[in-house]
């Protein structure tokens, strides 16, 4: 990375309480489990990878992502618990075909205007709200999987708006809301 750009991410974050919520489950991780790396950023749900992007340009990509905004609000149902072995724990969320069609959206406008590329990782998009992950230790994966593999989490918000989050050298910060114009 060069020194005059700065890492950013595009995602949905869930309102509070659903937010704080979240948040303490990622904390219960680091308490039971030593996870800490979730606690890096606030619960959300990836729809652009991380990418680099000059600081000095930061207003024409504010400008850009307004662009993205004709979308229409939809709500969202985050229902039981997932994971990526041997070290990723999640809450899932539920593909809709808003969802899916909004992240395709943005995705494609992302790529032909501000020429983003992978906006997703290799497998594609699997939306979904890490609460632990990397630093979780294979064992302490195994018995984390079983305490949450079966336990129950049901909850909904309304998709009415996208963050851009920054990266401050430590933590990823919920820099920048786009609300939907539509």
């Amino acid at each position: 990375m060069k020194p005059n750009q700065r890492r950013y991410f595009i995602a949905l974050i869930p309102p509070d309480p659903l937010q704080s919520e979240t948040q303490r489950i990622k904390e219960s991780f680091y308490q039971v489990y030593a996870s800490k790396g979730a606690l890096r950023s606030p619960a959300h749900i990836t729809l652009h990878m991380p990418f680099l992007w000059r600081d000095d340009k930061e207003e024409r990509l504010f400008n850009l992502l307004v662009h993205a905004t004709k979308e229409t609000e939809f709500t969202l149902t985050l229902n039981g618990f997932g994971c990526f072995p041997p070290r990723s724990i999640f809450i899932n969320a539920e593909k809709s075909q808003e969802l899916i069609d909004f992240q395709k959206r943005l995705t494609n406008y992302t790529k032909r205007a501000m020429n983003l590329f992978n906006s997703t990782h290799n497998k594609g998009f699997h939306p979904h709200m890490t609460v632990a992950f990397r630093d979780l230790k294979k064992d302490k994966f195994a018995a984390a999987w079983e305490e949450f593999q079966s336990k129950n989490f049901r909850a909904e918000f309304l998709v009415n708006s996208f963050w851009l989050l920054k990266h401050d050298g430590k933590v990823w910060v919920p820099y920048r809301e786009f609300q939907f114009e539509v």
